[in-house]
């Protein structure tokens, strides 16, 4: 990455990626008028917005623009040098094809071991490690999420007093169960998602189950298809059409008498010294802009290296922010098998939005574009990065479980809280979220550690923003020390040293679980 390196917030300032690269993009808060020179020579011949992208080179019609060395679209028409290259001027190039790429061709050499780092985590009797000690509660169906909230409410309210060492109570609610073709193919990935998310390292382990008693996902069921069987005691299973319960208040008397079961079993939890191989980190992005892919998310990607060397397990998601990066992740993989299972995932979801009559375009949002992101071919080069160097070892299929140590790729729809709460589904147990135009985005059940790439962000909402990677524009910082610093920041909130923003507040978003199949 290079630039016109001066952190002088008057003088003009560009960001170049890769040396081959036609574009920069712009740094100076609120962008440069008409006539700005760079100390290169460079002169603007328009405005410019901060984060969007000038030409550096008089660009013929169809000419190739290229960004990370990579073409990002084509020129609409001639584009004079100095000029603002704005969505209208660019032709959206095709996806690569996925039955010529090349597979694990440059695996990755091991990256050197990472030794002594280690957090304060809750080890769980199946040998999982959580970061925080939460009580969840699952339900079988839609119909009950009312009835799971009033109880969660009062749980918090007149149980969680009792019981100082766990973190809270999270309903684990979804759109799914009823009103649906419950055998249909693609039914599978709702149902071992809601499955999974039982789980998660971060409830310890303690099961509670809510059912109506004619979904079409019954409890039996969802406890044992999509993954590990769970196994539980018969009280832990609370069907609402029971007879035995005459009015509402019986129903919420023997929720709250189960759950203090549990309560009284996560209460005995302490935290303990582990080591950071036993993180499950999950990795996203959303308001993304144009900074993205060269502060946050390299940074992060640094970071994702740090935890692969630790021995930690990484998963890096969104299928269609990687489609048009996806011949760069292909040669990366461990085995020509893990790059058949990544192949397999995109011509998947490729076949899901021909289904749809849409294509990976439509990913990009108004925000984006306003952040300088011209298609979902920029975005999609500037979100790989978030997966750092290390070879992919492994590739999840929506709502599996995590199976291996390292880089994983989990395949997810790249909506926001879609992708959160298919990574909770796949293990993790925080997760590293970073944003060029601000989410106040946050999940319950797993700390979010937000990351602003630009400067202008982070002091403005300074209190949702946990690290600063605007200063790697402004040159103030490498990527490694933010990397760095990301990977700190990660140790110490999965201890609990740190509490993140979101958890501060309280701010969450509701699970959303991905369903392909058809709904009756």
């Amino acid at each position: 990455m290079s630039s016109t390196s001066n952190t002088s917030a008057n003088k003009p300032l560009y960001i170049k990626v890769h040396e081959s690269d036609n574009v920069a993009i712009i740094v100076n808060s609120n962008g440069l008028p008409a006539g700005a020179e760079f100390s290169c020579g460079l002169v603007l011949k328009e405005h410019v917005p901060q984060s969007h992208k000038v030409a550096l080179v008089d660009l013929a019609q169809d000419e190739p623009i290229l960004r990370y060395g990579e073409t990002i679209g084509y020129a609409i028409k001639p584009i004079p040098k100095g000029s603002w290259i704005e969505e209208s001027l660019v032709r959206m190039p095709v996806a690569p094809l996925l039955e010529t790429l090349p597979l694990a061709t440059k695996v990755p050499a091991p990256l050197q071991p990472l030794e002594g780092y280690t957090f304060e985590g809750y080890r769980n009797p199946d040998g999982t490690v959580g970061t925080k000690n939460m009580l969840a509660i699952t339900q079988t169906v839609q119909c009950v999420a009312g009835v799971v909230d009033f109880v969660v409410k009062r749980i918090k309210a007149e149980l969680l007093p009792k019981y100082p060492n766990v973190d809270g109570v999270v309903g684990l609610n979804h759109l799914y169960g009823c009103g649906v073709a419950i055998n249909a193919p693609a039914a599978v990935v709702p149902i071992r998602t809601i499955h999974n998310l039982a789980l998660n390292p971060n409830f310890g382990n303690e099961v509670m189950v809510i059912s109506l008693g004619c979904e079409k996902l019954p409890p039996e069921r969802l406890l044992n298809e999509g993954g590990i069987p769970i196994k539980v005691v018969s009280d832990d299973v609370i069907c609402l059409q029971d007879e035995k319960f005459v009015g509402f208040m019986p129903m919420v008397d023997a929720i709250m008498k189960q759950a203090e079961v549990h309560l009284a079993k996560l209460n005995q939890r302490k935290r303990e010294t582990c080591p950071a191989a036993d993180l499950i980190v999950g990795l996203q992005c959303g308001g993304s802009d144009a900074f993205s892919g060269v502060t946050a998310n390299p940074a992060v990607g640094y970071a994702a290296d740090l935890l692969v060397r630790a021995g930690a397990s990484v998963m890096f998601s969104e299928v269609t922010e990687v489609r048009d990066g996806i011949h760069l992740l292909t040669p990366r993989c461990a085995t020509e098998e893990v790059g058949k299972a990544l192949l397999r995932e995109m011509a998947w979801y490729d076949d899901y939005l021909d289904r749809g009559q849409t294509d990976r375009a439509a990913n990009t949002t108004p925000g984006n574009k306003k952040g300088g992101l011209a298609n979902i071919v920029e975005k999609a080069m500037g979100s790989i990065t978030k997966s750092g160097t290390s070879a992919i070892v492994d590739v999840l299929s929506p709502g599996e479980k995590i199976r291996k140590k390292g880089l994983t790729y989990a395949a997810t729809p790249a909506s926001d809280f879609v992708c959160g709460t298919q990574q909770l589904a796949s293990g993790m147990t925080i997760q590293v979220f970073t944003t060029g135009r601000g989410t106040p985005y946050g999940l319950e059940a797993a700390p979010v550690i937000k990351v602003a790439t630009r400067r202008d962000l982070a002091a403005r909402w300074h209190d949702l923003m946990e690290v600063d990677a605007g200063t790697i524009a402004t040159g103030e910082a490498t990527i490694e020390e933010v990397g760095m610093e990301i990977f700190q920041v990660i140790l110490d909130v999965a201890s609990g040293r740190k509490k993140t923003w979101a958890d501060q507040w309280g701010l969450y978003n509701a699970l959303a679980v991905f369903n392909p199949a058809p709904v009756t």
